[in-house]
């Protein structure tokens, strides 16, 4: 090995480099109040590196930008691990790199002749903050969409270049597809570029004036009390490391990995909410409004570097100890504590909000329904919201909606409730004991038949028999023949008989007692049912549901209007599906 090595240095002069990063000595000791940097650079480190991970399998554009994120999420193996990681180490970036600020702030360490080490160092927290922001929009999601959209909308707000600076930022008069472009390529090559620029010349400074130890030590105790970088400051870098790798890890098992939005909807009216850094600024704008609201919203981030950029030229006496610079210090604590308590008071607020909270569930539940949709069948070329047109019986769904929900779902019903289930042997079941009630019949003017009296296996017997007239392949025959015959003895009073080969619907039709059952539920019925509920032999003059024929559904639209409902007698009903079809139980 040692041979090899000699090798190796011989043609490279490694050792030399390994001895200038590492030879440094660190006045007044070894701290862990000094990790903060190196903790610093190796999430940075991490971002690059689960950051080339993410861009292999990720496409920036507006048709593919959702889909390849939700393939990383749910199909790549590890992918939601390595995307939990780079955006919880987004978040891990912020943290640090306010810390690490704090600790300079405090022990002075931005005075002379240190000051370009300070403002590099504010420089690189903007970076951070960039990156967030242009990181936001790439998932192309429903949050990242409407965040950043409102995020450029008061850039372009800005005096003078307001409406330049917007139309640079989103590449156009309108978000889409350059729009993603742009904020990949700021995001991946830009950014980057900038930040290691500004990361080697904040090192070199580093390196040139060295730590800055803490205040109140003469020259002697700490030229006595030195120790070098290696090992001694290193093992406390890499202990800060683990610790905060091992957090990130936990967080991101224990919350399953970061969370994916449904696709970005341009026509929806989203409640986007910024990321948890972002959300001081977000809550103070709420204080304003009109003008004062932009003034503010421009007017703070400017502010607030500025501050932190005239520190080291305001705060220029020899005195290092903090109760010496307690004006300084108090603006640094205050700020912090301001953005503490905003951000607390912002979630708070939300959390509150029963209407928003509302929102945010049903969002929560497109976005699952769409991920499960994209993992099962794929995202149609058009991109992310054609997602939803993988959903089976897509078209009949909305056909549903448009001519049939409000009748029969929801509280305000005019016909039978209709859902998942319908036609299963439950609702029947329920049918058959409360016909005439809320559920059913009771909210129309067809309210006269009793509850079937039968019991017991007899009940079940009859609800087998009708059950397999939806043409089910599951149907107990021993059972329904038995049914049948109970059918027969108890129901044909107002039914037609099955003895009979056909049933005569020659007869006047507000004389008809009620439908026949022969095939009900099957397909071709309830296509015939829906084209005219009013001819024989069903309603008759009981009628009340409309015609909807040519003019309204074309027969190949009533086909996919029948057999959607076919496939809800088996079809699980979806979380909020469910939840009314409860409520409309109730």
């Amino acid at each position: 090995m040692k041979r090899l090595l000699d090798w190796l240095d011989e043609r490279s002069g490694y050792r030399r480099v390994v001895a200038q990063a590492l030879d440094e000595d660190v006045v007044g000791g070894a701290s862990f109040a000094y990790v903060f940097g190196s903790v610093l650079t190796f999430i940075l480190l991490l971002q690059f590196t689960t950051g080339v991970f993410l861009a292999m399998y990720y496409s920036p554009s507006a048709t593919d930008a959702w889909a390849s994120v939700a393939y990383i999420q749910d199909t790549v193996t590890m992918g939601w691990f390595v995307r939990g990681l780079h955006s919880y180490g987004a978040s891990a970036m912020v943290i640090v790199a306010g810390l690490h600020l704090l600790q300079t702030a405090i022990y002075g360490a931005y005075k002379a002749p240190r000051e370009l080490n300070w403002i590099t160092g504010v420089l690189m927290l903007g970076l951070i903050l960039a990156f967030a922001l242009t990181g936001y929009l790439l998932p192309w999601d429903q949050t990242g969409y409407w965040a950043t959209k409102v995020a450029t909308g008061i850039a372009g707000t800005s005096p003078v270049i307001g409406d330049q600076l917007q139309q640079v930022a989103q590449a156009g008069n309108e978000y889409g597809n350059l729009t993603l472009t742009r904020f990949f390529a700021i995001h991946v090559f830009i950014l980057p570029a900038l930040l290691i620029g500004l990361v080697v010349v904040h090192i070199a400074l580093f390196r040139r004036h060295g730590v800055t130890p803490k205040w109140g030590r003469s020259k002697e105790a700490l030229d006595s009390s030195t120790q070098p970088f290696w090992p001694d400051q290193m093992f406390r870098d890499i202990v800060a490391m683990a610790v905060v790798f091992a957090i990130l890890v936990g967080v991101n098992v224990y919350s399953g990995g970061v969370k994916l939005d449904g696709p970005a909807d341009p026509a929806s009216n989203f409640d986007a909410r910024p990321e948890w850094y972002f959300r001081a600024l977000f809550q103070v704008l709420k204080y304003f409004e009109g003008a004062m609201e932009h003034v503010v919203a421009l007017g703070t981030p400017v502010v607030v570097g500025g501050v932190l950029l005239g520190l080291p030229f305001a705060d220029r006496g020899a005195d290092r100890n903090p109760r010496g610079r307690l004006p300084f210090i108090a603006v640094i604590a205050v700020g912090a504590t301001l953005v503490g308590v905003l951000t607390v008071l912002s979630f708070r607020e939300d959390a509150a909000d029963e209407r928003l909270q509302k929102r945010l569930t049903e969002a929560h539940e497109q976005s699952v329904k769409a991920r499960a949709l994209a993992k099962e069948h794929g995202v149609p070329p058009a991109g992310g919201r054609a997602v939803f047109a993988t959903e089976p019986y897509y078209r009949a769904r909305n056909l549903w909606a448009e001519h049939c929900q409000s009748c029969h779902q929801g509280d305000e019903r005019k016909g039978p409730e209709i859902t998942y289930g319908y036609n299963s042997r439950s609702w029947i079941r329920d049918f058959l004991k409360d016909p005439s009630g809320q559920r059913f019949f009771g909210v129309t003017e067809i309210n006269e038949m009793e509850p079937v009296e039968l019991t017991g296996v007899e009940l079940d017997a009859v609800v087998e028999f009708v059950y397999g007239q939806t043409g089910a392949d599951d149907v107990n025959g021993e059972l329904a023949a038995k049914g049948k015959q109970l059918f027969e003895d108890n129901c044909t009073d107002c039914h037609s008989s099955f003895e009979s080969e056909e049933v005569d619907i020659s007869g006047d039709p507000s004389e008809w007692a009620a439908p026949d059952l022969r095939r009900r539920g099957s397909v071709d019925m309830l296509a015939s049912f829906i084209r005219d509920a009013g001819k024989l032999p069903y309603f008759g003059d009981k009628n009340e549901m409309p015609v909807f024929d040519r003019s309204k559904l074309s027969e190949n639209d009533r086909y996919l209007l029948a057999e959607y409902l076919v496939w809800l007698r088996s079809a699980a009903p979806e979380p909020r599906d469910a939840q009314a079809a409860q409520t409309t139980t109730r």
